[in-house]
């Protein structure tokens, strides 16, 4: 059913940008409707007063929050939860919650100023958001016991907040750069190319060390059921860091692209003091 309305929102939406294409954003005019239909017309469309784009953001991640707990009270119901399912719940709960507790700081990464509304977003919110990001917990419900190695429960929750404090610390430094107030990161004080680009704190790591942070905590949530212990199904728990990966990489290089034409020879600059484009070191 999620499926089903997912393409029929995204075919509303796309029916509406093209009865009303004067407020349509980038005005790509080039796209065939094949590629509008996937990336949208409009970039903040709203229907009733309501902004279309926050709200599927909203509802997607509750969703996710009640897809996770069902699961948990059906375990329950069954055997009891398992110590894997225990941490698993804890890490997803404590990213979602900080996910609406710092919801006005989402109005600064990139989905928000520089993506369209479309399939990808409609369908993702609706569907793969609260459905494929908790895909890890079936090895978790399948098997009473998926992991008694103390070592991967260990992992988890270290790698887990190893990647929340990289992604939550860059888009908070980044929020209070945008709005102009000084903060102090680890005590570095903070230094931007043409009062622009940041290129302190978090954000002398890398391009976008929030992208690895992201990366990091769908590792540390694959990790408890992404053991061969659990048969075939231990590949589907990795589906959500490869995702990312897949999703994240080439939006690096979008929003590269993007920067260079907005900034020109400050970005040239700020490549230089910050070659690295997602992991330090590395890539």
């Amino acid at each position: 059913m999620a499926c089903f309305l997912g393409l029929l929102a995204s075919l509303v939406l796309y029916l509406k940008g093209n009865w009303t294409e004067h407020v349509c954003a980038h005005g790509n005019r080039e796209m065939n409707v094949v590629e509008r239909f996937y990336l949208g017309w409009e970039m903040n469309p709203r229907l009733a007063g309501v902004d279309i784009k926050m709200w599927l953001y909203q509802v997607g991640g509750s969703r996710l929050l009640i897809n996770i707990l069902l699961a948990c009270i059906a375990q329950s119901a069954q055997e009891g939860m398992n110590v894997a399912m225990v941490i698993y719940t804890l890490e997803f709960t404590w990213f979602l919650t900080d996910y609406f507790f710092f919801e006005h700081v989402h109005l600064y990464t990139y989905d928000l100023f520089a993506e369209n509304v479309g399939f990808k977003l409609v369908w993702g919110c609706l569907f793969f958001f609260p459905f494929v990001y908790c895909i890890g917990m079936l090895p978790l419900l399948v098997n009473p016991q998926p992991t008694s190695n103390t070592i991967i429960l260990c992992m988890s929750p270290i790698v887990f907040l190893l990647g929340w404090v990289l992604s939550r610390g860059a888009n908070l430094q980044k929020y209070h750069f945008k709005q102009g107030r000084k903060s102090s990161v680890l005590g570095i004080r903070e230094e931007a190319i043409g009062d622009k680009l940041l290129v302190s704190g978090f954000w002398s790591l890398s391009q976008h060390i929030n992208y690895l942070g992201e990366v990091l905590m769908a590792t540390g949530l694959a990790l408890l059921g992404g053991y061969p212990r659990n048969g075939w199904l231990w590949v589907l728990p990795w589906i959500y860091p490869l995702y990312y990966i897949g999703l994240l990489f080439p939006r690096q290089s979008a929003d590269a692209e993007r920067c260079h034409k907005k900034y020109g020879k400050l970005w040239e600059e700020y490549i230089r003091r910050v070659p690295w484009r997602i992991i330090p070191g590395l890539y």
